[in-house]
């Protein structure tokens, strides 16, 4: 007997949607042949929040029923190998979402700003304002030095 298909709605980031006829027991990359041909290294398929990486997992093990939806992120550039490091996200969403990077940097003009009000107008700022100030600092210091150190 045939295997039954199942409707799933493949929608883009520009909210466009289109159709795919599959089998349960088709795979991930099945799918992005059929669907997305000379395409299948740019393509990347989300799944309830989550990217559906392995393509040789069928779409009955990720339980897709009828009419479920796949979100499709199509980059413009074949992905290169993940370079090593926490920090070498070349795919351009990830980067516009990693706003832990900029905290650094806005940690160390918070303090800057501080410093120079301190010395600006002493007067304003308490011994135990100044002592906090003075203990933040350190804290941040020790901090960044361990965390870049590696």
């Amino acid at each position: 007997p045939a295997e039954p298909t199942i409707v799933l709605r493949l929608k883009f980031l520009n909210d466009t949607e289109r159709l795919a006829r599959v089998r349960p027991g088709d795979t991930v990359g099945a799918l992005k042949r059929d669907y997305f041909p000379g395409q299948e290294q740019q393509v990347r398929l989300i799944y309830q929040g989550q990217l559906l990486r392995d393509d040789t997992q069928s779409l009955a093990a990720l339980h897709l029923a009828h009419n479920s939806v796949l979100h499709c992120h199509i980059s413009q550039h074949s992905p290169a190998p993940a370079p090593a490091g926490p920090r070498a996200s070349t795919d351009p969403v990830h980067a516009a979402l990693n706003v832990g990077s900029l905290m650094l940097p806005l940690f160390v003009l918070m303090l800057a700003v501080l410093w120079y009000f301190q010395l600006q107008y002493r007067h304003v700022f308490t011994a135990t304002a100044t002592t906090f100030l003075a203990g933040l600092t350190l804290l941040f210091s020790f901090m960044a030095f361990t965390m870049y150190r590696r």
